[in-house]
């Protein structure tokens, strides 16, 4: 069996060298029905990122406060952050034996990761064929399967979690038998 993994972030920008907030990472079995597992999930140092030349936009710090209190306290709070490095590493073992990482949509979670990575001098984890986009999968089915799920979007976290169900639920829709 395939081990499949979502990654999903929470980002200060929009852009590949944005300082990443939260990230949120959870492995799953497309192929079934049963719950994903073994859940990262970090808080990164902002402030290093910043002095990284990491990138702040004014108009995602704008939506951010349009968010609810509790999803952009738990984005932007300053508790139980890692250092760059923390989370680097913790990434770096957490996808050993990964097969297939997903992410909502392409060029925004996997290359702002990419981008820490290249500038902290690592390798890269995964390899681009390997990459898939969740985004294009759930725009194949007649409604989105988030649309009926209720879950903290913007949680890096919870939106992992709800976007692996969804990419089992599109597995099974479409009757896809090997992952």
């Amino acid at each position: 069996m395939a081990i499949h993994a979502m990654i999903d972030l929470e980002t200060l920008d929009t852009g590949v060298n944005s300082v990443i907030l939260t990230c949120g990472a959870i492995k799953f079995d497309p192929l079934s029905d049963a719950d994903p597992y073994a859940e990262m999930y970090h808080r990164i140092d902002v402030d290093e990122q910043t002095a990284m030349g990491r990138t702040v936009d004014d108009g995602t710090i704008a939506w951010w406060g349009t968010q609810p209190e509790e999803i952009w306290q738990e984005a932007l709070g300053d508790e139980d952050r890692v250092s760059v490095d923390e989370f680097i590493r913790d990434l770096q073992r957490w996808v050993v034996g990964v097969d297939v990482i997903w992410a909502q949509g392409y060029g925004f979670d996997i290359t702002i990761i990419e981008t820490l990575l290249t500038q902290k001098g690592h390798n890269k984890p995964w390899n681009f064929w390997n990459l898939r986009d969740s985004r294009t999968l759930f725009q194949l089915m007649p409604k989105d399967p988030r649309k009926a799920m209720n879950f903290a979007a913007h949680n890096a976290l919870e939106d992992c979690r709800a976007q692996a169900k969804c990419v089992q639920f599109c597995y099974r829709e479409l009757g896809i038998i090997k992952g």
